[in-house]
């Protein structure tokens, strides 16, 4: 089951300009930059209340976040939500008739194991399964 909204994906262009922008927005500094190669990105990310905010710029020219950006421009890629268990609820969603773009869970930035549902079956919004990697 979905336990909270785990992070909001801002897809960018430049992050080092982004990351200024949201500095002065937030009033502090991003916590973490990491690079994530499966999926040609480098993340950011900042802390807002309970929630974090994650920056994505591609580093590659074919990654999803390129091609996002190249079809739709900056702005709000995916909606993340947190979950205890990543093969249940995506299995639950499949049951329920979600279409999956990850069946199997990978690893993804923040130290989680993430999958996504396809924007087809959630009214058009990319949505992020997130479970921390437990050691």
């Amino acid at each position: 089951m979905m336990k909270k909204i785990e992070h909001i994906g801002i897809a960018v262009k430049d992050i080092e300009s982004s990351n200024q922008l949201f500095k002065a927005l937030f009033g502090e500094e991003h916590y973490k930059t990491e690079s994530v190669e499966s999926e040609g990105v480098l993340t950011s990310f900042f802390g807002c209340g309970p929630n974090k905010i994650e920056l994505l710029q591609a580093t590659k020219p074919d990654s999803p976040i390129a091609k996002f950006i190249e079809k739709k421009g900056e702005g709000i890629h995916h909606i993340a939500f947190a979950v205890d268990d990543i093969e249940a609820e995506i299995n639950r969603l499949k049951y329920d008739g979600f279409k999956m773009i990850h069946e199997t869970p990978k690893k993804g930035a923040d130290n989680k194991l993430i999958a996504f549902l396809h924007p087809k079956s959630t009214n058009g919004v990319l949505i992020e399964l997130c479970q921390d990697i437990r050691d």
